[in-house]
């Protein structure tokens, strides 16, 4: 009996068996809390892990995906991007209005909402780069700047009448999924590539470890801050054309406190505000985990003011047990 318990401990490799497994489970702490949050709530409720509720929490998570995958790349550079919100507003605005104004194409919105998150992104990324502002000024300067645009562009109400297929981009389905949902994997994909796999990503996560010593090792610090900033914009102006586009029409506080939502999921992904650590893998458990802590509370049909404070909780509590975790690692 007592050798039983002792290869049951060791396991067939001479290894304790506890130790390894406490080990996986630490160093996948973000992913076991997703796993646990989502028993709970398919416990709670027979409609949470439903196919069709699973796409719902996809669909929401697209626009907001977007923005967190920009974020992920300005705070690995020891950066923060406050003005995503704005940027979405102002894009949904100027996309709008080109819908309504200019002409009936489709990709004639999807360019200006591109174009007008792409001039902010790189006006942040001229300030913060070139100018040597804060990026926490620079960027609270562009919230405002962004947010009384998005007002002017409507003469400060929402602009509606928008033909129907301005709705196209973010209801027409690929392969059973909408635009936006395939937009959000492809992304997550791709930045975890380019982040992982390229000497891009080097040089932004060298930036963020140790800017001086990057620049001595001959990276160009000010063309990868600003590459950043403009990254992010142009993926805030995408996201605003899909939240716009999902209600057919223009609304000028659209996006409001989505930047925060942003930090978030990227800070309980395991990046760190200081920079130089983080992945793009981890802000993507970390934006899943909000959006099934939004949709679930939803249908237990939670108060939308203790939602705040349960979130509130999780994410304090989520990111205590990633620092917790990262300890223990090293």
């Amino acid at each position: 009996m007592k050798n039983t318990v002792v290869q049951a401990t060791i396991g067939s490799t001479g290894r304790p068996l506890w130790p390894v497994i406490g080990n996986f489970l630490i160093r996948h702490a973000m992913v076991v809390v997703m796993l646990l949050i989502m028993a709970f709530f398919a416990y709670r409720s027979v409609r949470f892990a439903t196919p069709d509720n699973l796409l719902t929490i996809l669909i929401a998570a697209a626009p907001f995906a977007l923005i967190a995958l920009g974020q992920t790349l300005v705070i690995l550079t020891g950066g923060i991007d406050l003005s995503v919100g704005s940027v979405i507003a102002v894009s949904a605005m100027a996309a709008a209005w080109s819908a309504k104004n200019i002409g009936d194409s489709p990709a004639v919105p999807l360019l200006v909402a591109i174009l007008v998150g792409l001039a902010a992104g790189a006006v942040n990324g001229f300030v913060v780069s070139r100018l040597n502002v804060p990026p926490f000024i620079a960027t609270l300067g562009m919230l405002t700047l962004a947010s009384g645009l998005a007002y002017a562009i409507g003469n400060g109400a929402p602009i509606n009448g928008l033909p129907d297929n301005f709705g196209d981009f973010a209801n027409t389905k690929i392969f059973g999924l909408t635009v936006p949902v395939v937009l959000m994997l492809v992304a997550i994909l791709f930045f975890a590539f380019l982040m992982k796999r390229t000497s891009y990503g080097m040089r932004v996560y060298a930036i963020g470890g140790n800017r001086l010593a990057a620049e001595i090792a001959g990276v160009r610090s000010r063309l990868v801050l600003f590459s950043v900033y403009a990254i992010s914009g142009l993926l805030a102006g995408i996201s605003g054309l899909m939240l716009s586009s999902r209600v057919i029409t223009g609304a000028p506080n659209l996006g409001q406190g989505y930047e925060l939502d942003a930090i978030a999921a990227v800070v309980i992904g395991g990046a760190s505000l200081m920079g130089g650590r983080g992945t793009i893998w981890g802000t993507a458990i970390g934006l899943l985990l909000i959006q099934t802590l939004n949709n679930g509370l939803d249908i237990l049909l939670v108060p939308s003011y203790w939602q705040n404070v349960i979130k509130g909780f999780i994410i304090v509590a989520a990111v205590g047990v990633d620092v917790w975790a990262s300890k223990r690692q090293r």
